[in-house]
């Protein structure tokens, strides 16, 4: 019988607490996708207008990048703080960092006003956004899956990876109604900071429910067990991370590679792509990643649920051995400069890297003590996210300026899909494993029990 402790949350409240962490976590991509959507459309012209276009695009995009940069650190201090003290407190000023810097952006003067002062500050505020981030994810994931029991974690776990898609949805959805609606004049002058002030409104809706949820019981438990023994005892949560995790902060880190890199090629070097080599116009892009990404919050809590019944590792294989096999083909439909076409090679390309996305809440969970969890599927995620998501567009675009052709990009991403594969291929299954059964990892111990190892088996 499980004790109060542990014991799965009413549904009521565990709806709440999917609420609260999908609601957050689409305002914090909402925030960081708008950047990179303005960063392929207008941030060339405004911030760098001095440049070629396609050089000042590249310049865009590395500041997008510097974004990826701040989210290890932002792993690291989160992680650690939200393994001492608790994963709400830290959900809470990972929304405020994001949406003061998003709401920031959007009241920057451009470089026609400050000059180079202007990309000097974009930048800064691009490492806010990037430090924010770099804690939400483990944050929002591990707060649903300290809730729920083992039996559906999957499919609930999914749910604040929706975020993704959802706020993508959101900064596309507002991006191509104001490009709709305003010339390409007043959208440039003006018309592109109204998405960046409206962030402030959705801060504030956030926080009114993300403070309204409780803290996680299978993180309380494992707090009191740590406050009745010596401090002395008890290590730092990284240094038990690196002791007894490597392999698994490994594993997760290459699961990363293809799911971040062909998320990003497919929905922020598409507008670059489309736009430049396919003649699609930019609303047209910005339609058909719109769409594309309704589809994808679609299918990614089936993808949970399915990861339930047959596991996470199966579901991940799936998504990255698609992904892979999907460029070639996803190149050439964006080439026939068609709008249907367009549509299913965004569309596909998102639900396969569903498969992927929508297992990772719980599959890195599932590897991880409670007491060293949030650093550990934090640092997993987001120290690949540097080697993978921050430079996706900007080396697809450098491959698509020095070669002319997407070959090599879909090259790119195959080499990370094999990567992925590999990853994912030697890593234990984890679908079994109760999280409350791994709350005494304290960070003295591993966390992985020979009963849970047999499991997994």
């Amino acid at each position: 019988m499980s004790s109060p402790a542990t014991a799965p949350p009413a549904p009521s409240n565990l709806k709440r607490i999917v609420a609260a962490s999908l609601i957050g976590t689409t305002i914090e991509w909402y925030d960081f996708f708008l950047y990179g959507s303005a960063a392929a459309l207008v941030f060339n012209k405004l911030f760098f207008p001095d440049s070629d276009p396609l050089v000042g695009t590249l310049l865009s995009f590395l500041t997008y990048a510097v974004g990826f940069a701040a989210r290890p650190l932002g792993a690291l201090v989160f992680g650690h703080y939200g393994d001492r003290l608790g994963r709400k407190k830290l959900l809470v000023l990972s929304l405020l960092l994001m949406g003061g810097a998003t709401f920031a952006i959007g009241l920057l003067p451009t470089h026609a006003t400050i000059g180079t002062a202007a990309p000097v500050l974009l930048t800064v505020l691009r490492l806010v956004q990037g430090f924010a981030l770099g804690g939400e994810w483990g944050g929002a994931v591990l707060l649903v899956s300290e809730h729920g029991d083992a039996r559906r974690r999957g499919f609930w776990a999914s749910w604040p990876q929706t975020g993704a898609p959802a706020g993508q949805l959101l900064a596309t959805g507002v991006l191509s109604l104001l490009t709709a609606l305003l010339s390409d004049e007043a959208f440039g002058d003006w018309g592109w900071r109204i998405p960046f002030l409206l962030s402030g409104v959705l801060v504030i809706v956030g926080l009114w429910i993300r403070l309204s949820v409780d803290e996680s019981p299978v993180f309380q438990q494992a707090l009191e067990r740590a406050e009745a023994k010596s401090a002395q005892d008890e290590r730092m949560p990284l240094v038990s991370v690196l002791r007894y995790h490597w392999r698994d902060v490994l594993v997760a880190m290459g699961a990363r590679m293809a799911e971040n890199i062909s998320y990003y090629v497919i929905t922020a070097f598409i507008l670059v792509y489309a736009t430049t080599s396919a003649g699609v116009s930019k609303q047209t892009a910005l339609n058909a990643v719109l769409i594309a990404s309704a589809v994808h919050f679609a299918v990614i809590p089936a993808w949970g649920a399915l990861s339930d019944r047959i596991g996470r590792r199966p579901v991940y294989l799936l998504g990255a051995a698609g992904v892979g096999l999907w460029m070639f083909p996803f190149f050439a439909l964006i080439d026939t400069g068609e709008f249907g076409s367009l549509l299913l090679a965004v569309t596909v390309g998102l639900v396969l890297h569903g498969a992927m996305y929508a297992p990772q809440a719980a599959f890195f969970s599932e590897m991880f003590a409670t007491r060293m969890r949030y650093s550990g599927a934090s640092i997993g995620a987001q120290f690949a996210s540097v080697a993978a998501g921050a430079p996706a567009p900007l080396i697809a675009t450098a491959l698509l300026s020095d070669y002319g052709s997407s070959t090599p990009i879909s090259l790119y991403v195959i080499a990370a899909a094999v990567l992925t594969v590999v990853a994912v291929a030697v890593a234990k299954e984890t679908r079994h494993r109760d999280l409350a059964e791994v709350a005494s990892g304290t960070g003295t111990e591993p966390a992985t029990s020979r009963k849970e190892d047999a499991r997994a088996r």
